[in-house]
């Protein structure tokens, strides 16, 4: 099960004091079966679990034909949340990571249920792509596992998808996510509950054709091991053990074993296995005959399981954004890279954008993790240059909300694109609609600083280019440059003067001297 926690808005910053200690860290795991709590302590690099809560809230079983999530699964998710909020109460809102996976990603509905439950918990709520959600997972399973050597497979099979990654100690070498889930197949195959061996067969046929799409590329990468993580796979090695079929771990002939008894069972409200808790029992089917596949497809022998997954992935992603190790500037200079951006002008851009954020700072109320959101989007912001110039700014948005961009969420990246959009010419006040209601006004004030930022770099470092001071009004904004500047440098005393109508048409005054 699982894009990285995305920075807190200002509507949620202010409203905490930090009563906690700054050194405890949480992430709360929004999975299409459960939903998952871990607070823990950093110390001294490490992570210290100080408390895990579960409970089952089946999300993925809400959601109707056209994936519409009902009105009861919400209210089962948000009593869930209700629960949690009393612990993360009072957190540093930078510290606490909240995952939404498959369920919301397919909900139609989503921002409904996303506006009420933030408002419980008092944190942002990140949806994550398939492929970040995978990142994640493996993150937190190698953290639990010996700095071995060789590649590993590892699988989490979660309610409504399921992951599938290789690599080597702490890197990720391919990401994938399929859409097959333990609460998914068990609905769609075992209607009723009814429990049969063709229905069984027809569900380990029809998660042998999803995996059809890696096989190839993943048996030909290969791997040294296999490791499990999550709910269905924990059960399934649990049952094999206990009933005698393995010393450990989950081993093909343990497995056949635990199909055949699961198969005696007429319904799932029957099923009642050693290791398999009852609220899990539910959905078990459905999760074994994709395991069934898995070891089919991939001819695994034995598979470990390891206690690591999502939410402990999201926790050391916390822990290295504090210590400087940020996926998500590798991601941007890898784009910078790949869509030949113009190294120069990009930091030439970042410069000014970050002095000039420097400068509005304290009077916006802008937490600090925004610096870092402004400086991506100017090293970005020509990357649609690479399709063509014509509209560039608009192929960049798109390339950023579109594209698979590991440790950024959905609405990281629709922050990203539109700040790119909103950089030049007409502002596209129409497309704030896909950023968090609490969030548009920071990222509104945020794409004024690189409007500004870029207009003042138009010569690309033909000549110095001073940072201008900023007078702050109400909805205003007042660049005061050095005297005779303009004068010397009529193209962006033009240039000035045509951005006064742009911040006019949002309602927003541009004045300079």
């Amino acid at each position: 099960m699982s894009e990285a926690p995305f920075e807190p808005s200002d509507s949620f910053t202010h409203g905490h004091t930090s009563q906690q200690s700054d050194d405890l860290i949480a992430a709360i795991d929004l999975g299409s079966n459960s939903f998952h709590m871990v607070v823990a302590q950093e110390f001294q690099g490490e992570i210290r679990t100080l408390e895990k809560r579960g409970q089952k809230v089946q999300l993925a079983a809400g959601l109707d034909a056209q994936n519409h999530l009902s009105e009861e699964a919400q209210q089962r998710g948000l009593d869930c949340l209700r629960e949690f909020a009393q612990r993360v109460q009072g957190m540093n809102p930078e510290r606490v990571s909240v995952l939404a996976t498959n369920a919301l990603r397919a909900a139609r509905n989503r921002q409904e249920f996303i506006v009420r439950a933030e408002e419980i918990l008092g944190y942002p709520i990140e949806v994550i792509a398939g492929r970040e959600e995978a990142r994640l997972i493996y993150l937190g399973v190698s953290h639990t596992l010996a700095d071995d050597q060789g590649k590993r497979l590892v699988v989490d099979i979660g309610g409504g998808s399921t992951e599938f990654i290789i690599g080597s100690k702490f890197e990720p070498k391919a990401l994938e996510s399929l859409h097959m889930g333990c609460v998914s197949f068990t609905q769609r195959f075992f209607i009723d509950g009814l429990i049969t061996e063709s229905h069984f067969r027809e569900a380990v046929n029809a998660a042998k054709q999803e995996l059809q799409n890696i096989e190839s590329a993943y048996k030909k990468l290969g791997w040294k091991n296999v490791v499990g993580s999550s709910g269905t796979i924990r059960a399934a090695e649990q049952a094999v053990v206990e009933n005698g079929w393995s010393n450990e771990g989950l081993t093909r002939d343990g497995l056949s074993k635990l199909r055949q008894r699961l198969l005696q069972f007429h319904h799932v409200d029957d099923v009642d296995l050693p290791g398999v808790k009852p609220e899990r029992a539910q959905v078990f089917v459905g999760g074994l005959a994709i395991l069934t596949a898995i070891f089919e497809t991939f001819d695994v022998e034995v598979m470990t399981y390891s206690d690591g997954a999502l939410r402990e992935g999201a926790l050391w992603d916390l822990v290295g954004r504090s210590t400087h190790e940020d996926v998500r500037n590798r991601v941007v200079q890898s784009l910078m890279e790949r869509f030949y951006v113009d190294d120069a002008q990009a930091e030439r851009v970042k410069d000014t954008a970050l002095l000039l954020f420097k400068q509005v700072k304290k009077d916006w109320q802008l937490s600090g993790s925004w610096k870092h959101w402004l400086a991506w989007a100017a090293q970005l912001h020509e990357i649609g240059l690479s399709i063509a110039h014509a509209g560039f700014h608009k192929h960049g948005a798109y390339l950023l909300r579109y594209s698979d961009l590991l440790g950024f969420t959905r609405q990281g990246q629709a922050t990203l694109g539109f700040l790119v959009r909103s950089h030049r010419r007409r502002y596209p006040l129409e497309e704030m609609a896909v950023l968090s209601a609490t969030q548009r006004d920071t990222v509104l004030k945020l794409s004024l600083l690189l409007r500004l930022a870029v207009l003042l770099n138009h010569s690309r470092g033909a000549h110095p280019v001073p940072t201008p001071q900023i007078q702050l009004g109400e909805h205003s904004i007042h660049l005061e440059l050095p005297e005779g500047w303009l004068e010397q440098h009529p193209l962006t005393a033009r240039d000035l003067t045509s951005e006064v109508d742009y911040f006019n048409d949002i309602d927003w005054q541009l004045s300079f001297s």
